[in-house]
């Protein structure tokens, strides 16, 4: 499996890069499997290979958490089974750790304040950093000595040593439709020489078959969309899931004219209760010309608790194209001169999404905080999301859009 595995990605070189350094034969291999296809593949790849490889599933949901039918029974203990049965097949241990409490202090209330601000957090990014790369080094640091494992994971992203340096920087997927670099882009860049991410090599199709050639329960398991613990959720929608959590405030859905006069069309009961962009479904006067079609929120007034809506999908009120980004976490000690220097060469593009198209960026200013400046104004940027930076595509760093303007 594992030679069929390098055949394949020994075709797909990176210019100036070469392949990250592996294990040694009686390393410690940890593979976190999370009981989908591409965690149960990684496991395969490294089993039959390292004796001292294991696999660890972490649990950051729990039934007092959760508010699912209490008939059903929890995605997490289906997960766990999965991921036993794959363990079993490819006989390595699996432990179980339980990082619920550090989830819900690290990841779930930041969310839920940062919602309640008015802002559009991204908790996969917080999991990332906190848990999976956070939490968990920690735990296999005090059992295995900080730089005597490897922790593989099967996230669709790269990690090569640069050709100049043979230092380990963070790439996009080869299978870019499944990039998750986006969302790795907060965690210590430190570690990164102690990660593996084989999938990030391969295709999803690939994988599928990789997976079902090795005999995995798991290779015709459906992609995971979203948190579990929401999509079994009687409530349904992630919106009617917040609710239990955030109290209601309500105040005002409003339009303001060109002389910056109010005018109130409905209530929200929070600003967590929308996004920037979404279509807002409130009664407007549909045979005024002036109102007819539909609307969207444009903006969130935090101190007077009110959502600014705008009449059409490209309204240009939903279009910015300077941004001002905060908490920043670099990947590269060089960060402020590799973007000059990328915006200069033109190879430097940001992201607040995953998987949307690259931005390249034409202007930074570090005077006070980031503002960076886009070759283009993009809809619905909000503050909240996470801006990251590319150059070409190597993973730079990643912080927090604080405010957008244009």
């Amino acid at each position: 499996m594992l030679s069929r595995f390098n055949e394949i990605i020994g075709k797909r070189v990176v210019k100036g890069y070469k392949s990250q350094h592996f294990p040694a034969l009686h390393d410690n291999v940890i593979i976190a499997m999370s009981s989908g296809v591409d965690s149960s593949l990684s496991a395969a790849l490294f089993a039959g290979h390292f004796p001292k490889a294991r696999g660890v599933y972490i649990q950051s949901w729990g039934k007092s958490q959760s508010l699912t039918d209490p008939r059903l029974e929890p995605c997490y203990e289906r997960d766990w089974k999965d991921v036993c049965r794959v363990a079993q097949h490819l006989n390595i241990p699996v432990d179980k750790m339980n990082f619920e409490k550090d989830y819900w202090l690290d990841v779930f209330e930041p969310m839920l304040e940062n919602y309640n601000q008015g802002m559009t957090p991204n908790p996969d990014i917080g999991c990332n950093k906190f848990v999976k790369f956070g939490k968990l080094r920690q735990v296999l640091d005090q059992t295995y000595g900080a730089r005597n494992y490897w922790l593989v994971t099967g996230h669709y992203s790269r990690i090569l040593n640069s050709l100049n340096d043979d230092k380990p920087h963070l790439l996009r997927s080869f299978y870019t439709c499944k990039d998750q670099s986006y969302y790795l882009s907060q965690i210590n860049a430190d570690y990164l020489s102690q990660l593996i991410f084989p999938i990030g090599h391969l295709t999803k199709p690939e994988v599928r078959q990789l997976a079902a050639v090795a005999g995995l329960s798991t290779a015709t398991k459906p992609d995971s969309q979203g948190i579990c613990f929401v999509n079994n959720s009687q409530h349904g929608k992630f919106k009617h899931f917040l609710r239990h959590y955030l109290p209601d405030s309500v105040g005002n859905i409003i339009t303001v004219d060109e002389n910056e006069q109010k005018r109130i069309w409905g209530k929200h009961t929070g600003l967590w209760s929308y996004t920037i962009g979404q279509k807002v479904g409130i009664s407007m006067p549909q045979g005024d010309p002036r109102y007819a079609g539909a609307w969207y929120v444009s903006e969130k007034l935090h101190d007077s608790n009110e959502i600014v809506i705008v009449k059409g999908r490209d309204n240009p009120a939903l279009y910015k194209d300077v941004l001002y980004v905060s908490n920043i976490v670099p990947m590269d000690r060089n960060f402020r001169s590799l973007l000059e220097e990328g915006i200069s060469n033109q190879n430097l593009f940001v992201q607040y999404r995953s998987l949307q198209e690259p931005v390249p960026l034409i202007s930074c200013d570090f005077s006070h905080q980031l503002v960076i400046k886009l070759a283009r104004p993009q809809r619905a940027i909000a503050p909240g999301q996470y801006c990251c930076f590319y150059l070409n595509n190597r993973v730079m760093g990643s912080g927090t859009i604080s405010r957008v303007s244009s």
